[in-house]
């Protein structure tokens, strides 16, 4: 009765923890308002995906039209007399062609799921994670030509990938929700200037638009994830972004870069789950079992010996494979956190011999709820750091994407670890996860680019604070930026 009792009294007590779930929207309702359409383009290191979003308007809600999804690895090998100019961090060769034919193909997929067609589209947000692998600038400048010509070779337009200069370039009725006349697009996306100086970490653009994509998602949640926040993307590499509360336009004050999802893909294919060399934990199939959460909390203890994650040190071209400057970082006041597995992934192979030890010893359902735990203590490490670094304060908000941190068990692990760190007095008022926050964050990136405001509902400015648009202005005219 006593233990029945004490069950009761953590159920009641139980947080309510806010997980932006896609929501979607219809094609009657789509085609009969005022919805702002954008497709993400993503070519990352697991998988390339095409997101189309839509946004109302009238509401400022974004929603999410339809999504095509295909694995990287199933990029074409070159083609003789294709020139080589990246890798994805599990070593499949890119060429620009390769590269603009899955572009075009995820693209026009997500279009024929949602029964659109490119001239339905207002605008085409391109990304990438891959370029967290590669050594110099020309193999960034590839990938950036080849996912332009996979979105022209789609039937996209130039000018479905550039802002407008005037609001007579937008399309009706679009023109009488911008804001040009009152303002510009002065490279603020959701009132977060980006860092002054040469680029500090590889992944930048990924950071801009997860923390985006994060403000737009919690729109759908209790939290109100604007300035100051922290977000984390656990992709296949890490990203994310820590802000301050300066107003108008909050500063990037933090950068988190190194590895992620690809922890959790190491471990699996020492499993023997998936294939050894291209494998990931997306291609697992549970086959159901009872979980062993004290083995799965043992071993991802001993994992987590080998997970380094601290602030980059000055002198390191790498960390955790991605290129970094820690001394750029310094002069623009921003600091670089990381996570590493030994130096630069060496000890990957490491989690792959616990992986297999795991499956020896229990089931998949075990080594499923082993990759929750090491995710939450990931999370719990890099939330005290930037705390201990003064880089995030009780007013902070945090937010969470990428399928190594949303997925499983893991989001009510974050929020038990992080309440044990006694930084909010109620975490899960503080603490967002969000689905497809990169895309989400193309979405917003979009709309920012054509100054496409929602004053009534505003994304940008501080927690529980009013629209900036004022205070944009006024800082703006201070600068000779407008009349």
């Amino acid at each position: 009765m006593e233990f029945l009792e004490r069950i009761l009294r953590i159920f009641k007590k139980s947080p309510k923890i806010a997980y932006a779930r896609a929501q979607s929207v219809d094609l009657i309702e789509l085609k009969r308002n005022p919805y702002y359409i954008v497709a993400s383009v993503e070519l990352g290191n697991t998988t390339t995906k095409s997101i189309v979003t839509a946004t109302n308007m009238d509401t400022g809600n974004t929603y999410i039209v339809s999504k095509y999804v295909r694995m990287t690895r199933e990029v074409r090998p070159p083609k003789k007399g294709e020139e080589v100019f990246g890798k994805t961090i599990w070593g499949v060769e890119l060429t620009k062609e390769s590269v603009a034919e899955m572009v075009r193909d995820v693209l026009l997929g997500a279009l024929r799921r949602g029964n659109l067609t490119v001239e339905d589209l207002h605008f085409v947000v391109r990304s990438t994670g891959v370029t967290a692998g590669f050594a110099t600038p020309e193999e960034v400048t590839n990938m950036i030509i080849a996912l332009a010509e996979g979105c022209l070779k789609a039937g996209v337009p130039p000018s479905k990938m550039t802002p407008a200069m005037s609001k007579s370039q937008l399309p009706k009725p679009f023109d009488r929700y911008s804001l040009m006349d009152k303002v510009i697009f002065d490279g603020a996306v959701t009132g977060v200037l980006p860092p002054t100086g040469k680029e500090v970490v590889a992944n930048e653009m990924e950071g801009e638009l997860v923390t985006a994509g994060i403000k737009v998602g919690a729109k759908w949640t209790h939290v109100d994830f604007r300035n100051p926040c922290m977000s984390i993307d656990f992709g296949t590499t890490l990203a994310g972004r820590i802000t301050d509360d300066s107003k108008p336009y909050a500063h990037v004050v933090g950068n988190l870069c190194g590895l992620a999802g690809a922890i959790a893909d190491s471990i699996v294919r020492g499993s023997g789950l998936v294939s050894r060399e291209k494998g990931a934990v997306l291609d697992i199939k549970d086959k159901g079992g009872k979980i062993d959460r004290e083995l799965a909390e043992e071993y991802g203890e001993e994992i987590h010996r080998y997970i380094k994650i601290c602030e980059v040190p000055k002198g390191v071209k790498r960390f955790g494979t991605v290129p970094v400057d820690p001394e750029s970082a310094e002069k623009a006041g921003t600091t670089l956190i990381g996570c590493d597995v030994g130096e630069n992934g060496s000890d990957l192979p490491k989690l792959e011999e616990i992986g297999r030890r795991i499956l020896e010893e229990s089931n998949i359902p075990t080594l499923l709820y082993t990759l929750d735990v090491v995710s939450a203590k990931t999370t719990e490490r890099l939330v005290k750091l930037a705390w201990d670094k003064g880089l995030i304060s009780d007013r902070s908000a945090l937010g969470i994407t990428g399928r190594a941190g949303i997925t499983g068990e893991k989001p009510r692990l974050i929020l038990e670890r992080l309440s044990g760190l006694d930084i909010w007095d109620k975490p899960e008022d503080n603490l967002v996860f969000v689905e497809d926050g990169l895309a989400l964050g193309a979405s917003i990136m979009a709309r920012c680019m054509n100054c496409l405001g929602t004053p009534q509902n505003p994304v940008g400015g501080n927690r529980g604070d009013r629209c900036i648009l004022g205070e944009r202005r006024r800082w703006q005219k201070e600068r000779g930026m407008i009349r």
